[in-house]
């Protein structure tokens, strides 16, 4: 399975308490309405409305 990414269209908050901004790329795992996302090993829970999948080869920062 490759490597999803998205990135937030929403703030967010992360297991560990920090809130990360609209346009903070994500590594996706899981489908359906609710996924997991990390972000330098962060857990964010998300549902399929706060974040939009970045197409390959656009994962460039």
């Amino acid at each position: 399975m490759s490597r999803r990414i998205g990135t937030l269209l929403v703030s967010v908050s992360g297991l560990s308490g920090t809130t990360y901004p609209v346009g903070t790329r994500v590594a996706i795992r899981g489908t359906g309405g609710s996924v997991d996302g990390f972000v330098d090993g962060d857990w964010l829970p998300l549902a399929w409305w706060e974040f939009a999948d970045v197409a390959q080869g656009d994962d460039a920062r």
